[in-house]
């Protein structure tokens, strides 16, 4: 069986991170399903979807690396196409990645006690971004 569902959300732009854990929830068990795995992806090329302990010093600590390995002021062959001032967020969302698999156990997504699935905004403006969430199982 397969059950789809999506989570709609508002960002503020660069480095605004959103905890999807009790929405995802939601979703499996809004799915009936038992036993499987539920995939989220980020509709859009800037941003990123991961698992991480979704609290304050993390939320400040994962945009700050990724702000130092890829800095928003360097000169990169997108801004040169495109002179939109966010190459850095392309690179930095690529690096994330735009989705996530959970097995999904007893009707619930398995996570750590200290695990959430969040969404990080790496573009530099605001954005409404579409998360396809995708359950699969029995």
């Amino acid at each position: 069986m397969v059950f789809l569902s999506e989570i709609q959300l508002r960002t503020s732009g660069h480095r605004d991170m959103h905890d999807l854990t009790e929405q995802t929830v939601q979703i499996v068990e809004d799915s009936k399903i038992q036993n499987g795995i539920v995939h989220l992806f980020n509709i859009g090329s800037t941003g990123a979807i991961g698992a991480i302990e979704f609290e304050p010093g993390l939320q400040q600590d994962l945009p700050n690396i990724l702000d130092r390995l890829i800095p928003p002021d360097r000169s990169y062959g997108h801004e040169q196409t495109w002179h939109d001032g966010n190459g850095h967020s392309h690179l930095q969302a690529t690096w994330l990645g735009p989705g996530i698999t959970l097995p999904v156990r007893n009707g619930k997504p398995v996570l750590g006690t200290w695990q959430q699935i969040f969404h990080l905004e790496c573009d530099i403006k605001p954005r409404n971004r579409t998360i396809l969430v995708t359950v699969t199982g029995d």
